[in-house]
């Protein structure tokens, strides 16, 4: 009698030119690539020639890719998906569409429900890796006063962005990724002094998300967030 896959979190992953199955030098525990980062079972695949620049920019041509991962996840035992880049906020509904778990593909879906929980006045910072590439229409919102509450700040051109534009990727220390949010949340707060919590889209901040924490004492909110969440509902 076959075995019965076991229930976990799917996370489609980024291509990085690596052989099915290796698992990167830079996994450290906080990557989503490391399975020691979740307090539940996972399992992983790669979304082939997803590679960081194109999901960033948004190649519609790479859907296929992700609807195929998609379904070799829940034939492996996934009981939810989510994937480990941001900008696949855009792949969200042809996912849900072509499974029947739940799909949470980015933090992004969380923006609504942060900004209903804090007060009218008040705004959201939402963290990007690249806000070249982001425009308002990633962040659910269709009324243009719930829009003007969502600040927008990037980390384009710092050390991790460099490594992940290329092909494979290298890895950063966390210590960079530190430095680099660090200084784009500073800028964002100066500018709009109204913002009363933070929203993280890139995957890689988690890494320091405990830290930006004690930096700014605001709330924080990042994929693990939403990870937890979902795989909660289904566990």
């Amino acid at each position: 009698m076959a075995l019965q896959a076991r229930r976990s979190l799917g996370i489609l992953l980024l291509d990085r030119g690596l052989p099915p199955g290796t698992t990167p030098p830079s996994a450290v525990l906080g990557s989503m690539r490391n399975p020691a980062s979740f307090d539940f079972p996972t399992v992983s695949e790669t979304v082939p020639e997803a590679w960081a620049d194109r999901v960033i920019r948004g190649d519609a041509a790479l859907e296929p890719a992700y609807i195929a991962t998609a379904h070799r996840l829940v034939e492996r035992g996934a009981v939810a998906l989510t994937s480990n880049c941001g900008f696949s906020i855009r792949q969200q509904a042809a996912v849900a569409a072509a499974v029947k778990v739940p799909v949470a593909m980015s933090s992004l879906l969380l923006v609504p429900a942060l900004l209903r929980q804090l007060p009218p006045a008040a705004k959201l910072a939402v963290i990007t890796a690249d806000a070249r590439h982001f425009g308002q229409n990633l962040v659910g919102l269709d009324s243009p006063a719930e829009r003007a509450r969502v600040v927008i700040g990037g980390i384009e051109g710092g050390k991790l962005w460099q490594n992940e534009m290329k092909r494979p990727p290298l890895p950063t220390d966390a210590a960079d990724i530190e430095r680099d949010v660090a200084a784009c949340v500073a800028r964002l707060r100066d500018a709009h002094p109204e913002i009363a919590a933070i929203l993280f889209e890139c995957t890689a901040f988690p890494l320091v998300t405990p830290a930006i924490r004690r930096i700014t004492g605001l709330p924080i909110y990042d994929i693990m967030s939403l990870c937890r969440m979902t795989f909660a509902s289904v566990a």
